[in-house]
């Protein structure tokens, strides 16, 4: 199977990151701590690694800069959601019916009062080589002709009482909330219209730093996410039904701290190593306390330092928590300690290690 389009972007500014290194595969992959040959799968367009930790690490050792490796990301996410949705649609694509000799029905006139009869064509002609009807008769059964009645006068009051654009109520496109119309049934990652655009234009009413651009990608990902969270919803990566009433009541502020605060608390409580502590976080996460990692496996990574889900209930915290810095940095430091090294963060860790001085 041919690569897709954005696996053809992601391999391209791979390569771009690569050859701009001057260095060769074999090297590349030993200091970002994957095989060379994978490298050249990814560079290739032939598989995209399921683990954007990789992705990042091989950016860094290739001297990539903080708007690259955002650049970067978003590439990949497009193109790791594309392989899945192609996968998806090759497990769902059905068999071909099967040939069959069965002939097409077409209704017909009735034989007499209370008779419906259903009229067959036959395909096959008579021995005479005549072409020939047959009827056969299926009598429908009078109840389940008025219950079929019932059902279709259900049905049409039901559209006809459906909220929508012509309803009264608060949940419409004709107030001016747009998500609830038909259009913005779901609003997901890969979708690009006006349904996007009114998302991001209500995270940015609640301080959610994001582009209005009408494409949902990583970033937008991250900040719903975000937002799920702050309002105690379930962290379900579309835009549904609560999240969409959430969005319009505006009683969640995304305000969080800026990169100079989180900055000066990292060396605050890394004393040991504040320098090294600053630049993992920045590589983790841009030194942006809401800052969301969804991996392919479904678990995700929170916060400064992008704590795992798996650390959080050791640490018994929550993606709620992992929010707050303070929290966070706290936490990350009880992880450091375990070693007094940064094993948690390894591929920020070998990133920073091998990455050329300028």
């Amino acid at each position: 199977m041919a690569a897709s389009p954005r696996t053809e972007k992601f391999a391209a500014y791979l390569r771009m990151l690569k050859d701009r290194s001057g260095r060769g595969y074999d090297r590349l992959g030993k200091e970002a701590g994957v095989s060379g040959s994978s490298l050249h799968r990814y560079c290739s367009g032939l598989s995209v690694p399921t683990d954007y930790r990789v992705v990042h690490a091989f950016a860094k050792v290739c001297g990539a800069s903080a708007e690259e490796l955002r650049e970067l990301h978003r590439l990949w996410a497009l193109a790791d959601t594309d392989r899945d949705v192609r996968a998806e649609a090759a497990k769902e694509t059905p068999e071909a019916a099967p040939a069959t000799d069965e002939p097409a029905v077409a209704v017909g006139a009735s034989t007499g009062p209370g008779d419906d009869v259903v009229v067959l064509p036959e395909l096959t002609p008579d021995p005479a080589g005549k072409p020939r009807r047959s009827r056969v008769p299926e009598k429908l059964s009078s109840r389940f002709a008025i219950l079929a009645a019932v059902v279709a006068v259900v049905l049409v009051a039901g559209f006809v009482w459906l909220p929508g654009e012509n309803s009264t109520g608060g949940s419409s496109a004709d107030s001016g909330e747009l998500l609830y119309s038909r259009a913005c049934t779901t609003v997901s990652m890969g979708q690009h219209d006006e349904c996007v655009r009114e998302v991001q234009t209500l995270l940015a009413r609640a301080k959610g730093k994001l582009a209005i651009d009408g494409d949902f990608g990583p970033e937008t990902l991250r900040r719903v996410t975000a937002f799920q969270v702050l309002a105690g919803l379930p962290a379900t990566n579309v835009v549904d039904d609560a999240t969409k009433k959430a969005l319009y009541a505006q009683q969640v502020s995304m305000t969080t701290w800026s990169p100079a605060q989180v900055t000066k608390l990292i060396r605050e409580v890394f004393v040991e190593d504040p320098d090294t502590a600053v630049a993992v976080a920045r590589c983790a996460s841009f030194l942006d306390p809401l800052y969301v990692l969804p991996n392919t496996n479904g678990s995700r990574n929170w916060g400064v330092f992008q704590i795992s889900d798996r650390r959080l209930q050791e640490l018994g915290g929550t993606p709620l928590r992992a929010f707050d810095p303070e929290w966070n940095i706290k936490a990350a430091h009880r992880l450091w300690s375990a070693k007094h090294d940064f094993h948690d963060w390894p591929s920020c860790e070998a990133a920073l290690k091998n990455t050329p001085k300028s």
